[in-house]
């Protein structure tokens, strides 16, 4: 019987943490909601005018900041990936320097080793 209950009680728990989560999310569906729904209002209420000084219709407005935003993400895309190839960059540059003083060094010890051997031919 004591088993049957603690399982219950378990069961009961686990039932109410899964709703406080289920309702602490929809808590903040509904803010994001209501932020969207306040920022759309202000879109909404603010006229734009075009070059001709016509009024842009709300659909043309969210096109042109549609366009706005993937000019920006476009941007800063660039910006990264240019970031990293100047890493990359700097990676291949620094092996290439490290290349060239072991090929300094052995091309040294060759000749070393030619004179040696030049030496003990004569």
């Amino acid at each position: 019987m004591k088993t049957k209950t603690l399982i219950e009680l378990i069961t009961l728990s686990s039932s109410i943490y899964v709703l406080a989560r289920d309702t602490h999310l929809l808590e903040k569906l509904n803010e994001y909601s209501e932020k969207g729904k306040d920022n759309l209002n202000k879109m909404m209420s603010d006229s734009k005018l075009d070059e001709n000084g016509n009024e842009i219709e709300f659909v043309d407005q969210i096109i042109n900041k549609t366009n706005e935003l993937k000019e920006q993400l476009n941007e800063k895309i660039e910006e990264l990936v240019v970031q990293f190839y100047k890493k990359i960059n700097v990676t291949h540059t620094d092996e290439l320097k490290a290349l060239n003083i072991k090929l300094e060094k052995l091309e040294s010890s060759v000749a070393l080793l030619e004179a040696r051997l030049n030496k003990l031919e004569a």
